[in-house]
């Protein structure tokens, strides 16, 4: 049974953490999009208004650390996945060669 407990926390820490993944998804998305908006607003008001021109360089240099980071952190989020699947792996690979060598 301890095995089955396991499993079964390690597949819940495993979707937990792709959910965690999809939200950061979204945040880079959102900040892709306030970057884009940036880009319009720099393009289209560069020589008519100051303040729209400002601005657009905040949003675009909020929305580009925004992509940064949340790229960052999504890329980080899938190493620390992969590690969850590769400790799990080697627990079960000794749980497994520990019961085959215990007397019964």
């Amino acid at each position: 049974m301890m095995i089955e407990e396991m499993r079964k926390g390690y597949e819940e820490e495993v979707a937990y953490q792709k959910h965690m993944l999809k939200n950061l998804g979204y945040w880079f998305q959102l900040c892709t999009a306030v970057s884009g908006i940036g880009i319009v607003s720099i393009y289209f008001f560069h020589a008519k208004n100051l303040w729209l021109n400002i601005l657009g360089i905040v949003l675009f240099i909020f929305g580009a650390i925004g992509m940064l980071l949340f790229g960052y952190v999504g890329w980080r989020g899938q190493q620390n996945i992969k590690a969850i699947v590769d400790d799990y792996e080697k627990k079960i690979n000794y749980l497994r060669k520990k019961m085959r060598k215990s007397p019964k």
